[in-house]
């Protein structure tokens, strides 16, 4: 009879929603409390406030994390912007890549150095053209500093 009881006290715990604070909130999604706050009043996350206090519903919480935006889930024209796959990628992966500085490579394709396509609001590099520009800059400047080493 116990066991019973102990069970439905259980379910009935499991049927109320569990609220947590923006406080919590952050601390569980690992952001600032004004990035919970601007979610909420963006709607991008649920959120009903008690008196002066915003509570938020843990599975609503779980359903912003699944929507949030990811820049690896971008899309264009309904591809994905950077598709490592098919050797699409940002600025930022290149520098990574080549062990350079982002402004290095973003210098490089505002000059011409390096070839990159503006999708939205990305700039977008492919592969090959990173591999062109290791080849025909980044790679020259090292034998030619280098050689000029060598020189003196």
């Amino acid at each position: 009879m116990e066991n019973r009881e102990e069970i439905m006290q259980e379910q009935a715990e499991m049927a109320q929603p569990r609220v947590v604070s923006i406080t919590e909130a952050a601390r569980i999604n690992n952001v600032t409390r004004q990035a919970i706050y601007v979610a909420i009043k963006q709607k991008k996350l649920r959120a009903s406030k008690d008196a002066t206090r915003w509570t938020i519903d843990l599975a609503d919480l779980e359903e912003y994390r699944r929507k949030k935006y990811s820049r690896a889930k971008s899309t264009f024209d309904g591809e994905l912007i950077f598709d490592n796959q098919k050797g699409y990628f940002s600025v930022n992966q290149v520098a990574k890549m080549l062990g350079v500085p982002p402004q290095k490579i973003y210098y490089a394709t505002r000059i011409g150095l390096l070839k990159a396509v503006r999708k939205g609001a990305a700039w977008v590099i492919h592969s090959d053209d990173v591999k062109a520009y290791q080849e025909n800059y980044l790679n020259k400047r090292t034998v030619n500093t280098e050689s000029s080493d060598e020189a003196m």
